[in-house]
């Protein structure tokens, strides 16, 4: 009976087990400055959604969990959100305005009653639509959001608790800001309280005041507005008086034509000052610092 042949093994060659070593410590170091770091809330978020939502075999959607993380504007980066955000302008017709700056997304409210007169108190229209744009913009953004509040050139009243439009302003802003921290927060932990528990949605990351920046822009813009369309009216009345003295129109015709300069001037006026009865958000090109 022949005999069985012995199994000769190759030897392992010398560079595999330098190769080897080399990964294992380098497995080892990765390990060491990952147990050293800290971990960002909305980064793992964006893992964690991902991934259940790549597992459970659903197509991910702009609108379901996460947020963007680039430094690009949301429009640019989410057009899901960007839909929403114009379904909401079409909604809220010439109430709601959406434009893409250099700066970044500029959402402008305008054309109703958003704060009760000389006062930085929000109207129950206003805080619908700072709660339907609100939720959209927070939850799907690390962003940085710019709030500017504006006042008319008329002075705040005697009893005011706002020495000047400068406070009046920057009080306004400051409103928007603490609604969307406050009563929207709120509203919003409600609704996904099952994944605030279960740890898919981070709310006090999204709802960070970090992310927040009020500014008062006060009266200097429409007041720079209003300087422009008083100097033209001025000059059409000068150049009317001039017109009657020399004898090229009648004194009916000289008062016929000045009430009509000075009724678009007075119209010209109260439009002005209803444009700046606004507040913009601005979600910047930067994101949060984490």
């Amino acid at each position: 009976m022949a005999k069985k042949e012995k199994c000769v093994c190759k030897a392992v060659p010398e560079w595999l087990n330098t190769y080897g070593d080399m990964v294992t410590l380098l497995l080892t170091f990765f390990v060491l400055l990952f147990s050293m770091s800290s971990i960002s809330p909305g980064k793992f978020q964006q893992v964690v959604v991902g991934l259940t939502l790549a597992l459970s075999g659903n197509p991910p959607s702009v609108l379901t969990g996460g947020q963007t993380m680039s430094e690009e504007a949301l429009i640019s980066t989410k057009p899901g959100v960007y839909q929403e955000l114009l379904r909401v302008s079409e909604e809220y017709k010439g109430k709601v305005t959406i434009e893409e700056r250099d700066e970044g997304t500029l959402i402008t409210l305008t054309n109703f009653k958003i704060f009760e007169t000389g006062s930085a108190r929000l109207t129950a229209e206003a805080k619908e639509i700072i709660e339907k744009l609100g939720a959209m913009i927070l939850e799907h953004t690390s962003n940085i959001i710019e709030v500017r509040g504006y006042a008319d050139d008329r002075p705040t009243t005697p009893d005011s608790i706002y020495p000047s439009n400068w406070h009046l302003s920057c009080a306004r802003a400051a409103s928007v800001v603490n609604f969307m921290l406050t009563e929207l927060k709120q509203k919003r932990y409600a609704l996904r309280y099952s994944e605030i528990r279960s740890g898919l949605f981070d709310i006090d990351y999204f709802y960070s005041p970090d992310r927040f920046v009020p500014i008062g822009k006060g009266d200097v813009d429409v007041n720079r507005e209003l300087k422009s369309i008083k100097a033209n009216y001025d000059y059409d009345i000068s150049k009317l008086q001039s017109d009657y003295e020399s004898g090229k129109i009648s004194y009916e015709e000289y008062q016929k034509k000045r009430a009509e300069l000075t009724k678009n001037y007075n119209i010209d006026v109260e439009k002005t000052r209803a444009k700046y009865r606004k507040i913009e958000i601005v979600i910047k090109r930067e994101t949060k610092g984490y």
